[in-house]
């Protein structure tokens, strides 16, 4: 009786240790915003990111990625949401209070230019951060070096302008809240190889970034979060 007892005891304490060890799991949201802008653009990049960080970074993230309206409460049951288009954002009054709630609690947004984002999405998230502006980050940030090293910033994935591309900050009390990809278009690089026909090394290297990305908002990767 005191073996199997003993050994009842061990399988609960075994099976608690092997619970307290697999990663923490989450769920991930795409922005779904007012003014035209097409907020659905890129329907299978998140998805392919998440499918590529639970297989290469051991992640438990949830393959279901939902659209969560930027002025709706179910925003704060996700700590990473993307937003991408290429046409006009308008964000309410009840959004601007909502989003700022949630990046100030311990959210994060992840702005990608789809081409075209870039003049109204300025201007949006200055009614959320009146008091802040896009700053941005230099290439030893903690972002560009988390499981893949990316020493020159950002890579680029798609011409725009022919111009560099470029990571943007907003900083809240030191914290990265929002991270903006510029000239470099992450969200068509995660995509399925059929919708842009980008070559594997682009698509990898977007991949790996995006890989970064959440691992640093996900995985406390500048010791704040």
């Amino acid at each position: 009786m005191k073996k199997m007892i003993l050994s009842i005891v061990t399988g609960v304490a075994c099976f608690f240790l092997l619970a307290s060890l697999k990663p923490p799991s989450y769920q991930v949201a795409v922005l779904k915003y007012k003014g035209g802008g097409d907020y659905y653009a890129n329907p299978t990049s998140v998805p392919n990111l998440v499918e590529y960080v639970n297989k290469n970074l051991g992640m438990n993230i949830d393959p279901e990625v939902p659209f969560a309206e930027a002025g709706s409460p179910e925003l704060f049951n996700y700590p990473w949401v993307h937003m991408t288009g290429h046409g006009n954002v308008v964000f309410s009054s009840d959004d601007v209070s909502n989003i700022r709630a949630y990046l100030i609690g311990g959210g994060f947004l992840h702005i990608s230019d789809n081409y075209g984002l870039d003049k109204f999405i300025r201007k949006e998230m200055k009614k959320v951060f009146p008091e802040l502006d896009f700053v941005e980050l230099p290439f030893g940030h903690p972002i560009y070096h988390q499981a893949y090293d990316f020493p020159s910033g950002l890579p680029k994935v798609h011409e725009h302008e022919g111009n560099a591309p470029q990571g943007f900050a907003l900083l809240w009390e030191e914290r990265v809240v929002c991270f903006y990809d510029y000239e470099c278009d992450l969200g068509d690089g995660w995509d399925s190889y059929e919708v842009h026909k980008d070559s594997q090394e682009t698509r990898t290297k977007a991949l790996k970034m995006g890989a970064n990305i959440l691992q640093y908002v996900l995985m406390g990767g500048d010791g704040k979060q």
